[in-house]
């Protein structure tokens, strides 16, 4: 029997296929709208001046502005919370495939606002948008995790980050004024998410559901064996079906939890904890702060202004070079360690930061000092928290809670990230560089939370990994651990 991994190649390509879809055009949407910001202001207005006479105030201008920036938030988390009911009633595959017509309506919307002179049109492709990476990200992760053995599926589903991380620098470089980030070409740059859905479609039609949901959740053990055959390019899948078997017994025929179950079920109070604190949460470790701040600093170190945008680009390359390694080591650090010693160590590198930025003026060399430390920030975000808060949500539940759960983990990343940019010009106002401090203290919780309290995932079945934290979820209770706690959590 083959046992290299070069045997799962189809598997890898099941991964580049998922890939191009929410998570990269998530990194896109990201990076390509500051480009053309110029550019849309002006559209805004000349639309206006169109309808009105008169044109816009400024106010009322940098009020849609904002709102065309922020609306992709709130589309991801509409595209977040259908991720708990779209996957379990059609399956995975087909919502995606339905996922990949959203994009493209939304490509549509973007290429075609200018000839319509409609603003509105850009504010409803960018949810749309949003939409489209809520739920694609979510079902990203449920279909690798659930088509994948054991020891590849941490390296699978960080898959996600490092297409997120190539979306930013795609979008970055196609946005710069050489390219697309001009005023004749601004509506091709936002309709180019479109593309990538496309490709997805075609290619998501040849390959086969994801064989834990036909197996636990449609009952089909046949189709899930030729699905798992093709995929693995194995005959001896008898593990594999046993673990699953295993599961489906425990479940004893149970629907999919609903969103209600999680946050008030015992039996995963501990998952919803590592769920919502280090994974769901990961918008408040300051790494959108630190993207905030860099320019001011490389202005600070006499960086020209015509040269910001290939520093940017810089950044994003850190991140995505230092996303990819942890994908090498995930499996052998486990996530646990990455994910925990990474947050320690950013809340430690950013409070050096925030005292350099303090005494920025008492020498000429201290600028250059925060460039470093900006990109150490960056490379440890990319080696823990970045890929492993993608990777960890696919561990922590079984099959039945799994949908509920990622409802749950994309409505506070979400939301966290909507705040995030609503209040931090204010925060950065009154606290200044101090602003850093209090994502410090976050990265430095989050840290001890995963050091002392979450048990490692990695290698490990889903059951062997939900008895492990039933020690935690019933640790002060009399039931007896040994003999229940598999069907303990998945009954209740």
């Amino acid at each position: 029997m083959k046992s290299n991994k070069l045997q799962y190649w189809r598997l890898y390509l099941l991964a580049l296929v998922l890939g191009i879809g929410g998570s990269f055009q998530y990194g896109i949407q990201v990076s390509v709208i500051a480009s053309p910001a110029v550019h849309i202001q002006s559209f805004v207005n000349y639309t206006w001046m169109l309808r009105y006479g008169a044109p816009v105030e400024d106010s009322a201008n940098q009020l849609i502005w904002s709102f065309i920036v922020a609306v992709l938030c709130i589309g991801c988390w509409a595209g977040a919370i259908h991720s708990g009911s779209l996957p379990v009633t059609y399956g995975r595959k087909k919502a995606l495939l339905f996922n990949n017509v959203v994009a493209v309506v939304a490509a549509l919307l973007m290429l075609f606002s200018r000839m319509a002179k409609s603003f509105e049109m850009i504010l409803l492709g960018r949810f749309l948008y949003g939409y489209n990476v809520g739920l694609g990200l979510s079902v990203h992760l449920m279909y690798l995790g659930e088509s994948s053995p054991k020891k590849l599926r941490g390296v699978l589903t960080l898959t996600s980050s490092i297409f997120i991380g190539f979306g930013k620098v795609m979008g970055q470089i196609i946005g710069i004024k050489e390219m697309l980030g001009t005023e004749e070409m601004w509506p091709y740059l936002l309709a180019v998410s479109g593309i990538p859905a496309i490709l997805q479609f075609v290619m998501l039609l040849f390959f086969p559901e994801a064989p834990r949901y036909l197996y636990i959740d449609k009952g089909d053990t046949e189709g899930s064996k030729r699905a798992l055959q093709w995929l693995w390019q194995e005959d001896d899948l008898k593990l594999e079906l046993d673990d699953m078997q295993k599961e489906r017994e425990n479940s004893h025929g149970e629907k999919a939890k609903t969103v209600k179950d999680v946050l008030s079920s015992r039996c995963v109070r501990w998952q919803l904890l590592t769920l919502a604190i280090p994974c769901g949460g990961v918008q408040f470790c300051g790494i959108n702060a630190l993207y905030f701040y860099a320019f001011d600093i490389f202005r600070e170190a006499g960086v020209p202004e015509d040269q910001m945008h290939y520093l940017s680009i810089g950044i994003g390359a850190t991140e995505l070079i230092t996303v990819t390694l942890c994908s090498f080591l995930i499996d052998r650090a486990g996530r646990k360690k990455l994910m925990g010693y990474g947050y320690l160590l950013m809340g430690v590198t950013m409070s050096l930061l925030t005292i350099m930025l303090s005494i920025k003026d008492l020498n000429s060399w201290i600028p250059y000092v925060n460039i470093a430390l900006i990109f150490c920030v960056i490379c440890i975000y990319g080696l823990g928290p970045s890929g492993v808060s993608m990777t960890l949500p696919a561990d922590l539940f079984l099959q039945a809670w799994r949908p509920s759960a990622y409802v749950i983990s994309g409505s506070i990343s979400w939301l966290s990230m909507f705040l995030v940019g609503m209040l931090f010009g204010y925060i950065v106002d009154g606290l200044g560089q101090f602003c850093f401090l209090i994502f410090v203290a976050y990265c430095i919780c989050s840290g001890a939370f995963m050091i002392y309290f979450v048990p490692e995932t990695k290698g490990k079945t889903m059951v062997e990994i939900m008895e492990d934290f039933n020690k935690l979820n019933y640790k002060n209770s009399e039931v007896n651990i040994e003999r229940t706690d598999v069907a303990l959590a998945t009954k209740f």
